[in-house]
């Protein structure tokens, strides 16, 4: 199915592994040039050509923080226009409220809130005047199903959808979508570190873990991170204008509310 993405330019953030590199790849399949990101220049540059071989697309490889004023430009000059932004970072740590001092709460809401809105800022002006552009914020299951011990992570991506939900409105006119992608459990590296941790917490093996885990999945199963860039690569196409200011969960069932 041609998704009418062929010649366009996308920047997905935090992409050298897991979600937002399936994003990126999906993308490039798709016909758009990628701009990638990372903060490890290794394993971006890895990815980077991986992606190239995979799909014969443009890849751009830059190595920064995309929480940061310098991250941030280096995006933008990286990229001749962008057509495609997708918003993407590590959330906090699992801990208890109580242990969140000032200084971690600020870091949280910069990195889950703050940043993603400034990227949009610098982008949003020149898709309205090109007619077409489409914003995926990449959040967290946690925004529906609030999760102890994830509370700052919740609340910041929270605070991002609320903040964005009133500016995905008002461009709405001008072919520019804005939208968020909510993940559930996915087999990636993140999710593989925290079964690992967890396993040597309690002192069993790590497949002890995994299937409790996925026995509270109705799919009974991990996500395959190209099951989200698909998702993703939807949510940019040509035939997706019509959804805008939207929170898509994908997570195999585990919310199980109607709403």
């Amino acid at each position: 199915m041609d998704i009418g993405l062929k010649g366009r330019q996308a920047v997905v953030c935090a992409s050298s592994r897991g979600l937002g590199r399936a994003c990126a790849l999906e993308l490039a399949r798709a016909g758009c040039s990628v701009v990638i990101n990372g903060r490890d220049q290794a394993t971006l540059e890895r990815t980077a050509e991986e992606i190239r071989a995979e799909t014969g697309a443009e890849v751009i490889a830059v190595v920064g923080d995309v929480t940061t004023r310098a991250g941030q430009d280096a995006l933008m000059q990286a990229a001749t226009r962008v057509d495609i932004l997708v918003n993407n970072n590590a959330g906090p740590p699992l801990r208890d409220f109580r242990e969140i001092d000032r200084e971690a709460l600020l870091t949280g809401v910069v990195d889950n809130m703050a940043a993603p809105i400034e990227l949009v800022q610098r982008v949003i002006d020149g898709m309205v005047e090109r007619r077409f552009g489409r914003i995926v914020n990449i959040t967290s299951a946690t925004v529906k199903m609030p999760i102890a011990g994830l509370d700052l992570s919740s609340g910041a991506r929270a605070g991002l959808t609320g903040f964005l939900a009133g500016v995905a409105r008002s461009v709405a006119h001008a072919n520019v979508t804005i939208n968020f992608l909510l993940p559930g459990a996915f087999e990636t590296y993140r999710r593989r570190s925290n079964v690992q941790t967890i396993a040597e917490r309690r002192g069993v093996p790590n497949e002890t873990v995994r299937q409790e885990m996925q026995a509270d999945i109705p799919a009974g199963r991990f996500g395959d991170p190209s099951e989200f860039g698909a998702a993703c690569a939807f949510l940019c196409s040509a035939q997706a204008g019509y959804i805008t200011g939207q929170s898509l969960l994908i997570d195999g069932g585990a919310y199980s509310g109607v709403l």
